[in-house]
């Protein structure tokens, strides 16, 4: 039987002659030093992240002139003690927070059977219609979404005129925090599945065959065997859920009308309509306060689940 040296004598004469223009061209004195190259890309884009970070810290500590709309040159907490002493801000806030917390809830509830039925189906055909299904929407923007759901829901919108013709008046339907959820949770449907598929189809199905045969039942099953082997796929989700609920601007401005603003649209409007730099700034580091809080809450009480990819399961 012939070698593979022997069978493709050309191609291993390339691989000869690459590696030895390879060598001279990157000695191997420097190949020690190739994994800190490859980190430089990250560490030059968390760098930008901090420069960032420290200038939008320095514009927070500057008020809004209104008589020359300039930021003083003094430092002062102003900015800070407004948003967090009056109402309104208060108000953002915890609709913010509460309402990523409901649409993560929500979320995870319909992608976990959602995502068990993909990765467990026998056909072929329903898992390829699922996946299709699964990444359809993302080729359609957010905002184009959004005002999708302004047609279907409006007040002349498919869902009122099909209500109309059984009876029932009009409803608003829009311009409202149910609409704003609503809107959130299929939008971050897709990324709660994908999260969880990877951990689903990790766990093996004899697991569940072998508690079916020794008398547990379907509901017993779940709950001992496939919901705490997808306890990675299910912080993962909520992990990435929660952070792009907290800090969504188009849905909310979109289907909440201008009426149930979160925190990124205050953001927006204290940086282009009212020009008050500094507190735009303020409310941007609260937002990362908060965010950051909230996801070193979930690491330390469950883990990073499956955006540990390094991590050893335990």
């Amino acid at each position: 039987m012939r070698t593979p040296r022997a069978a493709y004598p050309v191609t291993w004469r390339v691989m000869d002659m690459l590696e030895r223009l390879a060598a001279a061209v990157w000695p191997s004195s420097f190949q020690r030093g190739l994994p800190y190259l490859m980190l430089l890309p990250a560490v030059v884009l968390v760098g930008l992240l901090v420069l960032g970070l420290v200038q939008i810290g320095d514009t927070s500590l500057r008020v809004l002139d209104t008589n020359t709309f300039l930021m003083s040159e003094d430092y002062t907490l102003a900015n800070y003690q407004r948003v967090l002493t009056e109402n309104f801000f208060a108000t953002v806030a915890g609709r913010s927070l509460m309402g990523s917390l409901i649409v993560t809830a929500i979320t995870l509830l319909f992608a976990f059977p959602y995502a068990y039925l993909m990765v467990r189906t026998p056909s072929s055909a329903l898992r390829k219609f699922l996946l299709v299904a699964l990444f359809l929407p993302f080729f359609i923007g957010q905002v184009v979404r959004a005002y999708g759901w302004l047609i279907i829901l409006g007040n002349q919108g498919m869902v009122n005129e099909a209500l109309g013709l059984v009876g029932v008046p009009p409803m608003r339907l829009l311009y409202n925090y149910p609409a704003v959820l609503f809107g959130l949770v299929q939008y971050m449907l897709p990324f709660a599945v994908l999260m969880l598929a990877p951990a689903l189809t990790a766990i093996p199905n004899e697991l569940e065959a072998a508690a079916a045969s020794l008398g547990a039942g379907w509901v017993r099953t779940f709950r001992h065997v496939v919901l705490p082997l997808s306890r990675p796929g299910l912080v993962g989700a909520g992990l990435v859920v929660v952070t792009l609920s907290l800090t969504d601007f188009a849905i909310p401005a979109i289907l909440g009308g201008g009426t149930q603003d979160f925190i990124a649209n205050a953001i927006y409007d204290q940086f282009f309509r009212t020009s008050d730099q500094g507190l735009g700034a303020t409310l941007s580091l609260m937002l990362v306060a908060v965010g950051s809080i909230l996801v070193g809450v979930v690491f330390m009480l469950f883990g990073a689940g499956t955006l540990a990819m390094g991590e050893t399961r335990k």
